[in-house]
């Protein structure tokens, strides 16, 4: 019985992680650039059962689940034109670089503005740098040739918040740099909602399963065995 509640309390707390995962994608559902993230459980290992007295094999008992990883989909998604003269969008695969104070980040999030000193810049003030690393600088007549952005191939991106992911730079990416337009989130907000609809129907089986095994433990203690008829 003890043994159940162990494997009912991994089921939920796999679930929490996936509602967490699952919330952070409805959140950037409108997010230029996004990339969703899907969650892949896998089992502990099985135990394998045996009657104590004849050594006859009962079969195999799971002794929970757990979260093996969080894979985000890089898939490029549609463009949606914006008409904003520092708007940018990659069609096809790569990314932009930033220059943060942690180092050079990537993102596919291409609403920039001009920053100080006419500096191209992304939402949270960093640089967006050319192929080359160097800054951009945005014309007198407040707009920047496509041309000059550079998109880098990055191998094994990875997510570190805002927009931002960490990699190592594998050279020039085969995207193309479009102006006044922005690449859409990756997140189907539909698909997203019946996930966490079933999200939360595992959570609360789990949760049931518990109250279940914690009431019949209950009854054992303080019921079963009771000398009556005296």
């Amino acid at each position: 019985m003890e043994r159940g509640l162990y494997i009912a309390a991994s089921g939920m707390l796999a679930e929490q992680v996936r509602q967490d995962q699952i919330a952070n994608d409805l959140a950037n559902v409108a997010t230029p650039g996004y990339k969703a993230d899907r969650s892949a459980r896998r089992a502990f290992g099985d135990l394998l059962l045996s009657n104590t007295v004849t050594g006859a094999v009962v079969g195999g008992l799971g002794a929970g689940a757990q979260i093996a990883e969080t894979v985000t989909d890089l898939s490029a998604q549609p463009l949606r034109t914006t008409g904003e003269p520092l708007d940018f969008a990659i069609e096809g695969d790569g990314f932009f670089a930033v220059r943060t104070e942690a180092g050079i980040r990537y993102t596919r999030n291409g609403a920039f503005t001009a920053g100080p000193g006419g500096i191209l810049v992304d939402q949270l003030g960093n640089p967006v740098l050319s192929q080359n690393g160097q800054t951009i600088r945005v014309g007198s007549d407040g707009t920047v040739d496509p041309g000059r952005l550079g998109v880098f191939a990055v191998n094994d991106a990875e997510k570190v918040g805002d927009s931002l992911f960490t990699g190592q730079a594998a050279g020039t990416a085969d995207g193309r740099v479009t102006a006044g337009a922005l690449e859409g989130s990756g997140v189907d907000p539909a698909r997203a909602m019946v996930d966490m609809i079933a999200s939360l129907r595992s959570f609360e089986a789990g949760q049931k399963a518990i109250q279940t095994i914690d009431e019949t433990l209950r009854k054992a203690t303080t019921q079963v065995g009771t000398v009556t008829g005296f």
